[in-house]
């Protein structure tokens, strides 16, 4: 496994991320973070852990810049404009695209509460390169019209116990016209904090992003 330091134009910004790769990566996914959080985030990078040991790349970055983030941290008006933060990670599809190691590959995205629809947005926006979306914890709800735009195979994870957020995966789930699943994890509430929580959600992730290297997005070079 090596890593690098990614550095993504995007907007009028400049945003760092960190991007692992294996030796033979079968496919890529993209991090989308959740509200106040960043490329750092915990739960993410446990899930990134899981994917990287079934041979896929993973890039977490942030969608925000440092001065967005204090700015943020004050308003919280950034976390969430979805159309900012899916054009955000549009540009890192966009860089992965340029970059030798990942640009033959299939795409997914995996995005974490508002991330959810961040990752949507952009698949919407990249329907010949984005192969696989999973959303954990996520709020797709707030993807509103692009939800119908999608192509890619969708999968919603949601904690057992996260009524509220259940519901609105539920609600979002109607309006997909692409496939989509819901996994359930029982007994797990929004963070996935207990016990066994996150590696049931890590093993659904990639399961589906394996799945998801095997019939690469239209517009890809494998």
């Amino acid at each position: 496994m090596r890593s690098e330091t990614a550095r993504i134009a995007a907007d009028d910004a400049m945003l760092v991320g960190d991007l692992a790769l294996p030796e033979q990566p079968i496919g890529v996914v993209a991090f989308a973070h959740g509200s106040g959080s960043s490329r750092h985030s915990p739960r993410n990078r446990a899930v990134a852990r899981v994917l990287q040991d079934a041979d896929l790349a993973t890039l977490l970055f942030d969608l925000l810049t440092e001065a967005e983030e204090r700015v943020d941290a004050i308003t919280a008006e950034l976390r969430f404009d979805i159309p900012l933060l899916g054009r955000r990670l549009g540009a890192a599809v966009n860089w992965l695209d340029g970059h030798p190691a990942t640009s033959g590959l299939p795409v997914g995205l995996f995005g974490a509460s508002t991330g959810a629809a961040a990752a949507l947005t952009a698949a919407a926006e990249r329907p010949e390169r984005v192969a696989a979306v999973v959303s954990r914890g996520g709020r797709p709800d707030l993807a509103g019209g692009a939800l119908n735009r999608v192509r890619a195979p969708v999968l919603l994870i949601v904690g057992g116990d996260d009524h509220e957020v259940l519901r609105l995966n539920q609600q979002a789930a109607a309006m997909l016209a692409a496939p989509q699943e819901m996994h359930v994890v029982p007994g797990a509430s929004h963070l996935f904090e207990e016990p066994g929580t996150l590696e049931q959600a890590a093993e659904a992730a990639r399961d589906w992003f394996a799945r998801m290297a095997k019939r690469p997005a239209r517009g890809g070079k494998r």
